[in-house]
């Protein structure tokens, strides 16, 4: 059964989420204390980002272990209890796997420093140049060459992330069975399934040279290679035995690239991440922001609506800056808070929700660089004063795509420190939290919250919102008008991104509002979603 194609999915941020021991720190038995919350909202499964052991130089994304519990979240038992007491409740529970890099504190990467069989050659190893220079011309993602030296090896490692999170190399077969015995940990623990690291980039080619670029010099060596989709259908055959989902995170993926991954007759995998409706408000990379472009925006969306059966429907993540304020108007932030999540919940496809996203979250409010910490926006900010880009343009950048805009602690209530902790949390929570919070929210019926609840509850409802057709009526510079179609059933949704009024021509029986009309006569107010169902 594809239950993955019904569900809703609500992405959690462990460290941002609840504190349940005064640490300041989101831990496990925090997420199974709000599970009541997660039943409440309709999800179907819950997908964490990384919990293992980890010395957090990329918050997680560096593990040091993948069979263990990150001490500051928890233990195995209370990941166990999370996985039953989340089955109790209807919901399944999945993993982040991580299995393009490891953390250099990872036991794997220490005996490989050392060429301790038989971990020698777990990872890229490679000599400096014949003229001394870094083995090959290669830029990272985080804004930096990806070519570390290590005094133990004599030798360079490769990190196309940050310098603490090495590169798995999987020329070495022994290095694909090391991440089957992985899955089947914790497939074996009852997890349902994974979402997949940059999972389109595990094969490097060779460490030539690339062919220099404004970003990512090398790409061309480790982007979608054909060897990676060999070790995504070997990863299959395991995941099938306990009929596991997975989702790809697939940097830089086009709808061919997309199919090619996804396509039920290949079995890798289920869904993937596409990232180019996230791209429509910048200029070659997310630092280089312009203003956000509605149609282009519908464009895109209505492309892969178009071009793929079935994928991940998402407007927020732990990497992106919140929605509101790219995507809507802080100045209607009720209305274009439910406007989005319409979108969000009535297009064809698996909705992910991220956590603070049902309540209308916003990015940080921060004064400064200092109150980041995030390796990204750092090293931008180190290569940005290099440039000597002034301070104010260097904040000014980094503030508005920085990674922390959504790892701000999840705002419950209007008490001390957002209800997140009772202790100082790790990174600061948004000042907004007097008046975005969830417990105002449930005693307010016209709530963002109350929206999500029952947005959630009409998708679940209808059929046609969970599987039918799509298709697009209107995509002009500011309005999105498209149809879900089953047998006979039809429903519409309008979109107005704007400040202004606009009208369209869609009619039928109004089923839903955002500003809690009770008829529909083709005129949307600003930043008004309307579901109409054929009379």
């Amino acid at each position: 059964m594809e239950w993955w194609k019904d569900a809703i999915i609500y992405q959690i941020y462990p460290r941002s989420f609840q504190d349940s021991n005064g640490d300041g720190i989101g831990d496990i038995p925090g997420i199974i204390s709000r599970l009541d919350h997660l039943q409440e909202l309709g999800v179907g499964a819950i997908w964490l980002s990384p919990v293992y052991p980890s010395p957090n130089d990329d918050n997680g994304y560096d593990i040091s272990d993948y069979k263990n519990i990150n001490p500051e979240y928890g233990t195995l038992e209370d990941m166990d209890r999370l996985i039953l007491e989340a089955k109790r409740r209807g919901i399944r529970v999945l993993m982040d796997l991580v299995i393009n890099h490891t953390s250099t504190k990872h036991e794997w990467f220490e005996k490989s420093r050392r060429r301790i069989e038989p971990y020698g050659d777990y990872y890229y190893w490679a000599p400096a140049k014949p003229d001394g220079t870094l083995p090959n011309n290669w830029t990272g993602f985080f804004g930096e060459h990806c070519w570390q030296w290590d005094d133990v090896r004599g030798e360079y490692y490769l990190h196309l992330f940050a310098r603490t999170q090495a590169d798995l190399n999987y020329h070495c077969p022994k290095v694909l069975d090391e991440v089957k015995e992985v899955l089947r940990f914790w497939l074996d623990r009852g997890v349902a399934g994974f979402r997949c690291d940059v999972i389109n980039l595990l094969w490097k080619d060779n460490l030539s040279d690339g062919e220099r670029r404004l970003a990512l010099t090398g790409l061309e060596h480790y982007l979608s290679r054909p060897e990676t989709h060999d070790i995504l259908r070997q990863l299959r055959k395991v995941l099938d035995g306990y009929k596991a989902f997975t989702v790809g995170e697939t940097v830089f993926v086009t709808p061919d690239m997309a199919r090619d991954l996804c396509a039920e007759d290949r079995e890798e995998l289920n869904m993937v991440f596409s990232f180019e409706h996230m791209e429509c408000d910048q200029h070659f990379i997310k630092w280089l922001k312009h203003d956000f472009r509605p149609k282009a925006f519908f464009e895109c969306l209505i492309k892969w609506q178009k071009e793929l059966p079935w994928n991940t429907i998402y407007l927020e993540n732990h990497d992106q800056p919140r929605s509101i304020p790219r995507f809507g108007c802080d100045g209607y932030w009720r209305e274009s808070g439910k406007l989005l999540a319409t979108l969000l919940l009535t297009l064809r496809g698996t909705p992910f929700i991220y956590q603070g996203q049902e309540i209308g979250m916003v990015d940080f409010d921060f004064d400064g660089i200092d109150q980041l910490n995030d390796v990204e926006s750092r090293n931008v900010n180190r290569i940005l004063s290099a440039y000597h880009v002034p301070d104010g343009m260097r904040w000014k950048i980094i503030a508005r795509s920085s990674r922390d805009n959504a790892r701000t602690p999840m705002q419950w209530d209007d008490g001390p420190n957002a209800g997140f902790s009772t202790g100082k949390p790790w990174l600061g929570v948004n000042r907004n939290f007097h008046f975005i919070n969830l417990a105002d929210q449930e005693n307010d019926s016209d709530s963002i919250w109350n929206w999500y609840k029952d947005l959630s509850k009409l998708r679940r409802e209808r059929e046609v919102l969970r599987r039918g057709d799509f298709l697009w009526l209107e995509a002009t510079h500011r309005v999105f008008v498209y149809r879900r179609r089953l047998g006979r059933e039809r429903v519409t949704v309008a979109l107005n991104f704007s400040n202004r009024c606009a009208w369209v021509g869609s009619q039928g029986r109004l089923l839903r509002s955002n500003y809690q009309r009770d008829s529909f006569n083709g005129r949307l107010h600003p930043w008004e979603a309307v579901i109409l169902e054929d009379a």
